[in-house]
Protein backbone atom coordinates (compact mmCIF):
# COMPACT_ATOMS: atom_id res chain seq x y z
CA UNK A 1 0.00 0.00 0.00
CA UNK A 2 1.39 3.47 -1.17
CA UNK A 3 0.34 6.22 1.39
CA UNK A 4 0.79 10.07 0.19
CA UNK A 5 0.58 12.52 2.50
CA UNK A 6 -0.60 16.17 1.26
CA UNK A 7 -1.01 19.34 3.40
CA UNK A 8 -0.31 23.13 2.64
CA UNK A 9 -0.47 24.62 6.30
CA UNK A 10 2.87 24.50 7.56
CA UNK A 11 1.25 23.79 11.19
CA UNK A 12 0.08 20.11 9.66
CA UNK A 13 3.41 19.18 8.16
CA UNK A 14 5.05 18.11 11.82
CA UNK A 15 1.75 15.42 11.82
CA UNK A 16 3.36 13.46 8.57
CA UNK A 17 4.78 11.15 10.71
CA UNK A 18 2.15 10.45 12.70
CA UNK A 19 -0.51 10.40 10.13
CA UNK A 20 0.82 8.01 7.93
CA UNK A 21 1.49 5.67 10.82
CA UNK A 22 -1.93 5.49 11.86
CA UNK A 23 -3.10 4.83 8.19
CA UNK A 24 -0.52 2.13 7.98
CA UNK A 25 -2.10 0.34 11.31
CA UNK A 26 -5.20 1.44 10.69
CA UNK A 27 -5.31 -0.23 7.23
CA UNK A 28 -2.95 -2.88 7.75
CA UNK A 29 -5.56 -5.99 7.73
CA UNK A 30 -7.26 -4.58 4.61
CA UNK A 31 -3.39 -3.54 3.11
CA UNK A 32 -3.70 -6.28 0.28
CA UNK A 33 -7.06 -4.65 -0.88
CA UNK A 34 -5.65 -0.88 -1.02
CA UNK A 35 -3.66 0.20 -3.82
CA UNK A 36 -2.73 3.45 -2.98
CA UNK A 37 -4.45 5.67 -0.37
CA UNK A 38 -3.81 9.86 0.25
CA UNK A 39 -4.13 11.36 3.44
CA UNK A 40 -4.95 15.45 2.86
CA UNK A 41 -5.22 18.27 5.76
CA UNK A 42 -6.41 21.37 5.48
CA UNK A 43 -7.39 24.26 7.98
CA UNK A 44 -10.60 25.64 6.59
CA UNK A 45 -11.19 28.95 8.62
CA UNK A 46 -7.17 29.65 9.06
CA UNK A 47 -6.32 31.27 12.51
CA UNK A 48 -9.75 32.15 13.60
CA UNK A 49 -10.44 28.77 14.97
CA UNK A 50 -13.31 26.20 15.02
CA UNK A 51 -14.31 23.23 14.02
CA UNK A 52 -11.75 24.07 11.35
CA UNK A 53 -9.45 21.01 10.76
CA UNK A 54 -10.59 19.22 8.22
CA UNK A 55 -9.09 15.23 6.89
CA UNK A 56 -9.67 13.78 4.12
CA UNK A 57 -8.97 10.63 2.88
CA UNK A 58 -8.88 8.88 -0.64
CA UNK A 59 -8.46 5.11 -0.81
CA UNK A 60 -8.33 3.54 -4.05
CA UNK A 61 -9.07 -0.35 -4.00
CA UNK A 62 -7.99 -2.73 -6.52
CA UNK A 63 -11.87 -3.82 -7.31
CA UNK A 64 -13.61 -1.25 -5.55
CA UNK A 65 -12.92 1.99 -6.79
CA UNK A 66 -12.32 4.85 -4.86
CA UNK A 67 -13.32 5.57 -1.64
CA UNK A 68 -13.20 9.39 -0.13
CA UNK A 69 -13.88 9.78 3.71
CA UNK A 70 -13.88 14.03 4.99
CA UNK A 71 -13.67 14.87 8.54
CA UNK A 72 -13.59 17.89 10.60
CA UNK A 73 -12.91 18.60 14.14
CA UNK A 74 -11.28 20.83 16.83
CA UNK A 75 -7.52 19.31 16.39
CA UNK A 76 -5.67 17.60 13.59
CA UNK A 77 -5.62 13.99 15.72
CA UNK A 78 -9.00 14.22 16.43
CA UNK A 79 -9.96 14.67 11.99
CA UNK A 80 -6.77 12.15 11.62
CA UNK A 81 -8.73 9.45 13.61
CA UNK A 82 -12.42 9.68 12.59
CA UNK A 83 -11.44 10.01 9.36
CA UNK A 84 -9.39 6.46 9.68
CA UNK A 85 -12.22 5.18 11.68
CA UNK A 86 -14.85 5.76 9.37
CA UNK A 87 -13.27 4.83 6.42
CA UNK A 88 -11.89 1.79 7.54
CA UNK A 89 -15.25 0.78 8.59
CA UNK A 90 -16.80 2.09 4.67
CA UNK A 91 -13.69 -0.50 3.57
CA UNK A 92 -15.09 -3.66 5.84
CA UNK A 93 -18.48 -2.85 4.67
CA UNK A 94 -17.70 -2.90 1.13
CA UNK A 95 -15.22 -5.96 1.28
CA UNK A 96 -18.07 -8.05 2.88
CA UNK A 97 -20.89 -6.84 0.27
CA UNK A 98 -18.48 -8.04 -2.37
CA UNK A 99 -17.89 -11.38 -0.77
CA UNK A 100 -18.81 -14.28 -3.02
CA UNK A 101 -21.16 -17.03 -1.99
CA UNK A 102 -19.93 -20.01 -0.81
CA UNK A 103 -21.64 -23.24 -2.64
CA UNK A 104 -20.69 -26.68 -0.45
CA UNK A 105 -18.64 -29.29 -2.56
CA UNK A 106 -21.54 -31.63 -2.18
CA UNK A 107 -23.82 -29.31 -4.01
CA UNK A 108 -22.06 -28.51 -6.72
CA UNK A 109 -21.45 -32.53 -7.34
CA UNK A 110 -25.26 -33.06 -7.76
CA UNK A 111 -26.33 -29.74 -9.40
CA UNK A 112 -27.98 -27.91 -6.49
CA UNK A 113 -25.49 -24.92 -7.34
CA UNK A 114 -28.82 -22.28 -7.85
CA UNK A 115 -29.74 -22.53 -4.05
CA UNK A 116 -28.55 -18.45 -3.06
CA UNK A 117 -29.02 -19.16 0.53
CA UNK A 118 -26.23 -21.77 1.22
CA UNK A 119 -23.25 -20.49 2.59
CA UNK A 120 -24.73 -17.10 4.30
CA UNK A 121 -26.21 -16.34 7.60
CA UNK A 122 -29.44 -15.41 7.73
Amino acid sequence: MQVTFESRDPLAAPLRALAVGRMTFVLRRLGTLVAHARLRLSDVNGPRGGVDKRCQIAVRTDAGGTVVITAASHDWRTAIDDALARAAQVLRRKLQRGRPVRIPRTARATGLTDLPTIGRNR
